[in-house]
């Protein structure tokens, strides 16, 4: 008995060598879709199976197990999940922009897994059978199954681009793919233009080729990572949730959420906006509801609080939840079982060449077809003009062979030909027969001519792809739904506010309030007015200003601080309301009070900025210093029971004017005093009796004049 020998082989190349199979395995065999028809091989099998079975768009539904166990058991060795899966999202209208199966039951939803298969139905849609539509006219190549005892597709004749339309996802080893959907009506145009213009360029087909078309709509925005994308083949896309601010109760506003981006869960939005606003990240939202139904769609409701600026809460909202979202394009496929990466042009240009493959052995077998049959009918014809001499034959002949071998050599006829006139009945011998065999006769050699011309003329090949998609587009192409808007880049809060101007009050109470502009009218100069505010008893409105809602607004306080907001971030109310406390919108101390507000843009509109204080101190600053990041900031360092009283801006050549309590006044030129930067206490404006303290300040012009008030009435005005 001989021993075999056992070889020895290093256990790092066995591993390298069985680890490398295994990931071309996977590449080849399950993650990666194919370029020519865009589906994976359990997408295949599955597509296939059914239409083995049947199960077209015009017969009744399966139940899914029955399609999972035909699939499994024929075509695809793996589990049943898996293989159902895969049926399931050609069937999800959230997850497949044009389904390929026609689902009955329940499929599922972007949140919930579907029922089990012995409980849901299938069967093709009307686009799927344009998948294998030729497929037994010898149009693809077919291999043995897993188990040896049947054959499948190698490809699908794809008679549309489903890789494009359809996208697809996968991860192999060491690789993996992300393609997203477009709109069939782009596609099949770009497809168009390439069949006229074989050389177009990804640069060019992007004029047809917006960008992707997600199943769940929403928006894209347009910036490089989309045009590289398309160009490329890889690129980060941002896609962003369709929101609308709706009125909800007269009063209250409500944020109302009705596509998401593509493979968005709505429970996850949900639970990602209750954290925020549990952890005060978000605020003015006061409740969140989920109100999507199978049949009024999505609908995720966020009501605000009465006070809340809607269109803050909602950029807040882009920013920091999947409400907006980016999609990783790679397009990464086989092309001749290679993992390759591809544009646009790339996938069209391959997509053409397998149609034009489809065509050709389409036109050669329906060829054939025609030909066998026209030598049939050729024969028949012979056999009819000659009908009295082949009876004659057949009649003297000793047996069928006898008779066959003497037709075949009377009339020079092949063994088919005179098979058909043997096997031909008497009710075939009519007039009406022969007249109808010549006309089936012209009608093949008209039919035969064209084929012929179709295989010598690839423009004539480009032509049938060009009608048939144009016939698909019209059948099957609808409008885009997700729109591209342009991408301005990262959020600013100002990104969605509109810029319009504002009146911004201040009461000695501590409430604030923005009121927009166009609600004061204009009066005459005899009118009463409007009232501006309902008010506390005793409380006064002490600071008045018109601005815009992109301005800065920097706020002063006695303790010689300055809160730095911009004007939307004030809370917006009614002309009358009392408004909210200015410790809501930044982080006043119990004892500190707003002593004045200043707006500004670009902090160039002054020079400087004079602060004073009721003991006298006076303080020079650039204006521009005050341009900082941090939303709070020193303004003047106070000392002991001092405060701020006043604050003034200047151009750099004013005089300024002191006046106190008890009547005095000193007046200086602005350039006496050095500027200084903003943490320091600056210096002495004006010598105070005991008792007494500044209470305003004045910036003089060169010609003007000042009007002093007191508190009884008395007016004075000196030049």
């Amino acid at each position: 008995m001989m021993v075999s020998e056992v070889p020895s082989i290093p256990i790092r190349t066995e591993i390298s060598d069985s680890f490398l199979e295994y990931s071309m395995s996977v590449i080849v065999s399950r993650a990666l879709p194919d370029i020519r028809d865009g589906l994976k091989p359990v997408h295949r099998r599955i597509l296939y199976a059914m239409h083995d079975a049947g199960l077209r768009a015009n017969t009744g539904f399966t139940k899914c197990a029955r399609v999972v166990g035909d699939v499994m058991g024929s075509y695809h060795p793996h589990g049943d999940s898996a293989i159902y899966d895969a049926l399931v999202r050609l069937g999800q209208d959230f997850a497949t922009r044009y389904l390929l199966i026609q689902p009955q039951g329940n499929f599922g939803s972007p949140d919930d897994p579907p029922a089990a298969m012995r409980y849901t139905e299938c069967r093709m849609q009307q686009l799927a059978e344009r998948m294998l539509e030729g497929i037994d006219e010898k149009t693809v190549d077919y291999k043995d199954t897993y188990d040896g005892k049947s054959l499948e597709p190698v490809v699908l004749p794809a008679r549309f681009p489903n890789l494009l339309v359809n996208g697809s996802t996968g991860i192999a080893v060491g690789m993996a793919t992300n393609i997203p959907p477009h709109n069939l009506e782009e596609v099949v145009d770009a497809i168009t233009h390439t069949l006229e213009n074989p050389d177009a360029t990804a640069e060019e087909l992007t004029q047809f080729i917006k960008g992707p078309d997600f199943p769940t709509g929403a928006y894209i925005l347009q910036n490089q990572g989309l045009r590289s994308a398309l160009t490329t083949g890889r690129g980060s896309i941002r896609m962003r949730a369709k929101a609308d601010v709706v009125e909800v109760k007269k009063g209250r506003t409500a944020i109302v959420v009705t596509e998401l981006p593509y493979q968005s869960s709505p429970d996850r939005i949900m639970l990602k906006i209750a954290e925020l606003v549990r952890d005060k990240k978000i605020e003015g939202i006061r409740a969140l509801t989920d109100q999507s139904s199978g049949k009024v769609g999505t609908r995720i409701v966020v009501d605000l609080k009465k006070d809340a600026n809607p269109n803050v809460v909602l950029n807040q909202l882009f920013k920091m939840t999947p409400l907006q979202d980016t999609f990783g394009v790679n397009f990464v496929a086989l092309v001749d079982g290679v993992p390759r990466t591809l544009n646009i042009a790339d996938a069209i240009g391959y997509y053409i060449d397998h149609q034009m493959e489809v065509i050709e052995r389409r036109t050669k077998f329906r060829l054939e077809k025609k030909q066998d049959r026209i030598h049939i009918v050729d024969g028949l014809l012979i056999a009819l003009d000659n009908i009295e001499e082949v009876i004659r034959i057949i009649r003297q002949s000793k047996d069928v062979a006898d008779a066959r071998a003497s037709l075949m050599e009377t009339f020079k006829l092949s063994e088919v030909q005179t098979n058909h006139i043997l096997d031909m009945p008497l009710r075939r011998l009519t007039a009406q027969d022969v007249t109808t065999l010549r006309t089936e006769q012209a009608q093949l050699k008209k039919e035969i001519k064209e084929l012929e011309a179709i295989l010598k003329s690839p423009a004539k090949q480009r032509k049938i792809i060009s009608d048939d998609l144009q016939e698909i587009r019209e059948k099957f192409g609808n409008g885009r739904r997700t729109r591209i808007i342009p991408d301005e880049g990262d959020f600013s809060l100002e990104d969605l506010i509109a810029d319009e101007d504002l009146v911004v009050t201040v009461t000695n109470a501590g409430y604030i309030k923005a009121v927009p502009a166009g609600v004061y009218r204009v009066q005459g100069r005899g009118g009463r007015g409007v009232k501006a505010a309902k008010l506390k008893q005793d409380d006064v409105v002490t600071r008045v200003l018109h601005t815009s809602a992109h301005a800065f607004l920097l706020f002063f306080t006695n303790r010689g601080k300055v809160y730095r907001i911009k004007a939307h971030e004030i809370p917006k109310q009614d002309r009358t309301a009392r408004g909210t406390l200015a410790q809501a919108v930044m982080p006043l101390a119990p004892d500190e009070r707003i002593e004045a507000v200043i707006d500004t843009r670009d902090y160039e509109s002054w020079k400087y900025l004079v602060i004073a204080t009721a003991k006298g101190q006076v303080k020079k600053t650039k204006f521009s210093d005050y341009d900082s990041r941090s939303s709070t900031l020193i303004a003047i360092k106070i000392g002991g029971d001092d405060e701020v009283v006043a604050v003034r801006m200047t151009n750099g050549d004013n005089d300024l004017l002191l006046f106190t309590k008890d009547g005095m006044g000193i007046r200086f030129a602005e350039s006496d005093i050095r500027a200084m930067g903003r943490d320091t206490q600056g210096v002495r404006g004006i010598k105070l009796r005991e008792g007494d303290r500044v209470v305003s300040v004045a910036r003089d012009g060169e010609g003007e004049e000042v009007l002093i008030l007191t508190q009884q009435g008395f007016g004075k005005r000196t030049r």
